[in-house]
């Protein structure tokens, strides 16, 4: 974890709205810290979008969990003259994405709190609408009409194995006991498939899952529907330790059977290190 935060590439950033509501886009740029974005005055905020787009409706909340390659639009009211912070707090006591055992002592950047943008609105503010109550109409893919379901685990090594066990093909990160080898395509998934992926994290530590090519649909978490914020289009999801995720996706365009598609961890470390795979759409 760095000791610096950049926003939009600059530090100690600064913005002055000129509008009473402002739409920002939320993007988890670091290579493996977690933010939990709230503001320092605790006001509330209207989630309206997730990775891929527009949510069916706005979500009202006070904080927002983004891990590595996650986005999400937030919807913001200001009054004139009264400045605001956009913080990150650690993450809550108890959190299914804590990391867990004697990895949590050497993970501990998730737990500070910092600031992250100054917000000083001008003196008149030109009046923004309101927000719509209905965003987008999401077409739900039916579990039903899944060819098939995939099931890859997430794994490392751990304690002084980190430095020594290692898959067939290196690293210290696996899926389904394997580390990445660029020379082998891990499935070939015929065009306009649909199908369920389902992702358990058998390690201490959270592990953002992203896939390329589309976005998918989160089905459950751990046997449960997803999470308010979750329930839109994705490319990543959050896995905590011992965490079951299955979605359900469409490979639909850019067929190609010799050009494949990644899916990995998107700590950088994770996936550099062989928590990384390829497929094919044909």
């Amino acid at each position: 974890f760095g000791d610096k935060i950049l926003v939009n590439g600059t530090v100690d950033a600064v913005f002055r709205p000129t509008t009473s509501r402002v739409r920002f886009r939320l993007l988890n740029a670091a290579n493996a810290r977690t933010f939990t974005f709230a503001f320092d005055d605790n006001r509330t905020f209207s989630q309206v979008a997730t990775d891929g787009g527009l949510m069916e409706k706005p979500l009202e909340r006070k904080s927002l969990i983004l891990a590595p390659s996650e986005r999400a639009e937030i919807v913001v009211e200001f009054n004139a003259s009264e400045p605001c912070t956009l913080i990150s707090l650690p993450l809550p006591a108890g959190s299914q994405f804590a990391t867990r055992g004697m990895m949590a002592r050497m993970h501990s950047g998730n737990d500070e709190r910092f600031d992250l943008l100054r917000i000083e609105p001008a003196a008149s503010l030109q009046s923004s609408p309101e927000l719509p109550t209905v965003l987008a109409k999401i077409p739900w893919l039916n579990p039903s009409d899944a060819a098939v379901t995939r099931k890859l685990t997430l794994s490392m090594a751990m304690g002084m194995g980190m430095m020594g066990r290692r898959g067939s093909s290196g690293g210290n990160f696996f899926i389904n006991g394997q580390a990445m080898d660029m020379e082998v395509v891990n499935y070939r998934i015929k065009k306009d498939t649909v199908e369920i992926w389902e992702i358990t994290n058998d390690s201490m530590m959270m592990h953002p899952f992203h896939i390329h090519h589309s976005q998918f649909q989160i089905l459950d978490r751990n046997g449960k529907p997803p999470q308010a914020d979750e329930h839109g289009l994705k490319d990543t999801v959050k896995i905590g330790p011992g965490e079951t995720v299955r979605f359900i996706m469409r490979f639909e365009n850019y067929a190609d059977p010799d050009t494949a598609y990644m899916y990995h961890c998107h700590i950088l470390e994770h996936e550099d290190n062989g928590m990384m795979g390829q497929f094919t759409v044909e």
